[in-house]
C-alpha cells in the first residue's frame, strides 16, 4: 500500500507560521488516515523553526522573512528531513500545502510579502520531485488519488 507524505497543517496540526492549521476535510483523507497511509510532516518545524515564527517567502534560491532574515538553511534542513521520512516509509506521493515556501506545488508567494502568488514550488516540493516523489497540493487531490489508484493496478 502506497504511503502518502502529508503536510501536518492539512491534518489540523497547529504548525503554521502563525500558530494556525489549515485543516483540509475530505473523506479520502479520512480513509487514507484510517488505512495508516498518511505520514505527517511539517518541514519548517523539522528544520528547527518555532511556532509561531515570522512569515517567510522564497526569493529565488533563498527563503527570507519580511525583515530580510535569511532562513534558507532551516528550509533546506526541513526539506531533507521530509525526503528522509518519505524514503523511510516508501512514500511515492506527497500531498502538501499549496502556496507555502516549503510545500507549494504549483504556486508560491512572490517574495514581496504583498499577498501576490506566482507559479513556483516550495523548497521541500522541489527536493521531493528531484527524487521522484510526485507532489500535489490540497487543490489537486483528484490527481493524487488517480496516481495512487494507478499504482495499485496490476501490470
Amino acid at each position: 500500500m502506497n504511503k502518502i507524505l502529508i503536510s501536518s497543517c492539512l491534518l489540523g496540526e497547529k504548525v503554521r507560521y502563525n500558530g494556525e492549521s489549515k485543516a483540509f476535510i475530505d473523506p479520502r483523507l479520512a480513509r487514507w488516515q484510517e488505512e495508516g497511509r498518511l505520514i505527517p510532516v511539517c518541514p519548517e518545524m523539522e528544520g528547527g523553526l518555532p511556532v509561531p515564527r515570522p512569515p517567510a517567502q522564497r526569493r529565488g534560491d533563498r527563503v527570507v522573512t519580511e525583515d530580510g532574515s535569511d532562513v534558507s538553511q532551516a528550509f533546506q534542513l526541513g526539506a531533507q528531513a521530509a525526503l528522509a521520512l518519505a524514503r523511510q516509509h516508501g512514500a511515492s506521493v506527497a500531498l502538501l500545502k499549496q502556496n507555502s515556501p516549503s510545500c507549494g506545488s504549483r504556486f508560491i508567494h512572490d517574495g514581496s510579502f504583498q499577498g501576490m502568488l506566482i507559479p513556483g514550488e516550495g523548497v521541500t516540493t522541489e527536493l521531493l520531485r528531484q527524487h521522484g516523489i510526485a507532489v500535489f497540493g490540497e487543490d489537486q487531490l483528484d490527481e493524487a488519488e488517480r496516481m495512487l489508484e494507478e499504482a495499485r493496478l496490476p501490470d
